[in-house]
């Protein structure tokens, strides 16, 4: 009988080691797999982390330089929006003259006369000393800004220019509801044609990108 408890209570251990061993397989195994899946999520990366978008650089028909030109141009012409804009007959006036340098220096690097940009940057020219002789009155100056606006435009276009996120945006009540053209970097609608007084009245009509 004592033999019989003895085998008994042996196989008992027995089995009570073998239990333990394995919970504690499955335990450790259990917190490897936990690991791993934590760590997988957390070294997960989303597509743009992987592959960050790159800007590309505007260019155009013209080469770096003609393009570097031309892109000064515009920034020059932005600077001259903002102050109808703010409805700044002064500013108007200054920017106007960088606008001016900036057309002239495009116009150099063209050089031919016979070239279709330089017919553009003659009009830009012509039309932003307008507004330089007229800044006692920003609402005369907006008359030849709307000329400026539109060779500004055609000449960006001729030059093929990409990459500079320009948006063309029209107001259909500009000059007694003749409408008028203008050029922003942004898509928000900021009216240079009655700045405070209707700032949010247009659309976009074109993007150049």
């Amino acid at each position: 009988m004592i033999r019989i408890l003895s085998f008994g209570w042996f196989i008992f251990i027995g089995l009570q080691q073998i239990f333990t061993m394995h919970f504690l397989t499955i335990l450790i195994s259990s917190a490897i797999l936990f690991t791993a899946c934590d760590n997988a999520g957390t070294n997960e990366k989303t597509p743009a982390e992987e592959q960050p978008a790159v800007k590309e650089n505007p260019r155009s028909n013209l080469n770096e330089e003609g393009t570097a030109k031309l892109m000064k141009l515009v920034n020059d012409y932005y600077n001259l929006k903002n102050a109808f804009i703010a409805s700044d007959a002064t500013k108007a006036s200054d920017a106007a003259v960088n606008v001016q340098v900036s057309a002239d220096s495009l116009e150099h690097f063209i050089k031919d006369t016979t070239h279709i940009l330089y017919t553009y940057t003659k009009e830009i020219k012509t039309k932003a000393g307008e507004i330089v002789t007229g800044k006692a009155d920003v609402e005369k100056q907006r008359i030849p800004f709307e000329k400026v606006s539109d060779a500004v435009y055609t000449l960006i276009k001729e030059a093929n220019l990409k990459n500079a996120g320009v948006y063309r945006q029209y107001c259909p009540m500009a000059f007694d509801d003749k409408g008028a053209y203008w050029l922003s970097n942004e898509e928000k609608i900021q009216n240079p044609y009655f700045g405070k007084k209707m700032l949010t009245c247009g659309e976009v009509t074109d993007t150049l990108k």
